[in-house]
Formats: C-alpha cells, structure tokens, sequence
C-alpha cells in the first residue's frame, strides 16, 4: 500500500517548514516591528505618516508565517508544544497582546483626529516594542533549554524571566531596530531617509555587541553546544558563519553611509540568517532544547502526511501572494494616507 511516509521523512520535512516559517517571521514582521520601535523617535509627524504608509500595505499578512510556525508546532510536533506553551504562556500571551494593541493603534491612527494621533502612535510604538521585546526573551529562554520531566513541562512559570532573556530580548529590539532602519532606507527618501540612515548606524553597533555576546555566551553554557562548534572537523566547517555575519555588519556599515539604498535591507537579512543558522545548527536535532528531537516529538505519520498535502497546496499560493504584494507596493513611501 503506497504511503508518503515510506518516501520521505515527514518529521525533517516539518522540522525544516517550522523552522522556515519562524525565520520569515523574524524577517517580515521584524522590519515592521522595528519601524514601531523607531516610531516616537521620528523628527517629524510628517516622517512618521511616512513610516506608517511604508509598512501599511505589508504588516498584517507579514503575521502569517507566524500562525504557520505556531500552529505546525502544535499540529505535527504535538508533543513539543504541550511541553514548551507551558513553559512560555506568560511571554506568548504578552507577545500576543502586543501585536493585537499594536494593530488597534495602527487602524486607529488612520482615522485619528489631529489632536488624538499622538495616543495611537505611542500605542503604536510600545505594542511594537513589548512584542519585540517578548520575542526576544523567548528566544532567550528556549537557548537556555526547558526543564522537561518525562513527557511534561517541570519547572516554573517564570523560568523564562532572567537575566539572560532580558538581554536576549534587548538583543532582538535592536535587531528589529535595524531591519526597520534599513527599510526606511529603501523606502523614504529626503529628511526621513536622513534620519534612517543615522537610526541604521547606531542599531548595527548595538546588534554586533549581541550577536557576540550570544555566540560566546552559548558555548560557554552548554557543554553540547561548545563541543559541536569548537571540535575537529566541525570548526573549519561552521567557522565561515560567524565570519559571514561580521562581513555582513561590515558591509551595512559601509552602505549607510554611502548613497546605497536597497542593499542595507538585504545585509541586514543576511545577519538574521547566519544568526539563525546558528542557532539551528546549536540545537540540533532537538525541538525542545536540549531534552526532545523532533523524531522523538513528532505526531503519527497518518497526520503529517495529511497536513503536507494541505500545505504544499497552500504554501506556494501564500508565497505568491505575498511575492506580488511586494511587488505591487515597490517605490518609496509618501506621507499622504492611502490606508
């Protein structure tokens, strides 16, 4: 009897869309998120109509690919999320009600009184920043791994909340404070394009001390960790990722201080993406770090194939759809409302 399973290894195959999905989050919404970080530091409200009209068109749909990798988890690695959500609900549930604030303020911006629009931008900023900030101490607190006890969550509600974390969630405001920078660069021009391009050269130093702060800091709390990075072979094999991150910041801060535009915003792409690949190369083949693979987490094969066919369906329409939302919202950004 033909079954997918027998062809192809499902749990890799969903193991490699989640974490796929996750890192376009990281990159869609993070722009968008980082114009919101930037927002009440604009030097004009005519600069801050503009920043909102550059990420109108994009900031809802660049949400999906987070119910994508929320809800894959939950779906083909049922286990894993019985065991992380539990040990992540104070921080998701933040990080959620910082999203659902910061859309508010974005539909109610648009359609604020002169008098009122101040309110909505700072609700605009801080439902942005505590998003970011929660993001970032999630990452911060699955790196550090989850005290599991057999097939359940063992610790506390507030392990996530440490020093660590908090530092990992400043990490990621400066993170997204750049990919908003960057944008900024690309789609403004004149006194807003100006004041980008200075934000861009502040947030690229600050994102070079995290990135490492956390590439040494890893190793150094887990034994795993340091002997799959710092042993023979393996060394001359994933050094040219962190060298690739510093000649990528290199690049950036040549660029912003150039008449570069687009370029910037790739570069600064390619840093999440060495940082990410990093990550991932640190925690495989776990799911739940350090305690469960995704072999081990994975749900019956019956249902993941079922949940392929689906997303192989739908996938390439959303890549499509977004590819051309980009496509038809090119040029720079204007201060007029067109929302």
């Amino acid at each position: 009897m033909f079954s997918l399973e027998n062809i192809v290894n499902l749990p890799m195959i969903w193991y490699a869309l989640i974490f796929t999905a996750v890192f376009l989050y990281i990159l869609l919404d993070g722009f968008d998120l980082g114009v919101g970080v930037l927002f009440p530091f604009a030097p004009s409200d005519k600069c801050r109509d503009r920043m909102m009209n550059s990420i109108a068109p994009f900031w809802d749909g660049n949400e999906t690919w987070l119910i994508l990798g929320g809800g894959g988890l939950f779906a083909a690695f049922p286990l894993a999320y019985s065991v992380m959500m539990p040990a992540l609900y104070i921080p998701v549930i933040v990080m959620l009600l910082g999203l659902i604030f910061r859309g508010v303020a974005f539909e109610f911006r648009f359609k604020a009184t002169r008098n009122h629009v101040k309110i909505w931008d700072y609700a605009f900023h801080f439902g942005s920043l505590v998003t970011a900030f929660m993001q970032g101490m999630i990452i911060g607190a699955i790196v550090q791994g989850i005290e599991v006890e057999g097939r359940r969550f063992a610790g506390g509600a507030f392990d996530w909340l440490n020093a660590y974390s908090v530092m990992t969630g400043i990490a990621v405001v400066f993170g997204y404070g750049l990919l908003g920078s960057t944008w900024l660069i690309m789609k403004t021009d004149g006194e807003t394009q100006n004041w980008a391009r200075k934000s861009a050269s502040y947030t690229v130093l600050y994102v070079a001390i995290f990135l490492a702060i956390v590439s040494i800091s890893m190793p150094i709390m887990n034994e795993q960790i340091r002997t799959r990075w710092f042993t023979l072979p393996n060394l001359f094999y994933l050094v040219p990722i962190p060298t690739a991150s510093l000649l990528l910041l290199i690049a950036i801060w040549r660029d912003i201080h150039s008449n570069r535009e687009v370029r910037p915003f790739l570069m600064s792409f390619g840093v999440f993406l060495t940082g990410y690949i990093g990550i991932a190369i640190s925690m495989w083949p776990y799911i739940v770090p350090f305690k469960i693979t995704f072999n081990q987490a994975a749900a019956a094969p019956e249902s993941q194939s079922l949940l392929l066919v689906g997303t192989v369906i739908l996938l390439p329409m959303i890549l499509a759809y977004t590819g051309y939302c980009y496509y038809i919202f090119r040029g720079k950004a204007s201060h007029e409302a067109h929302y």
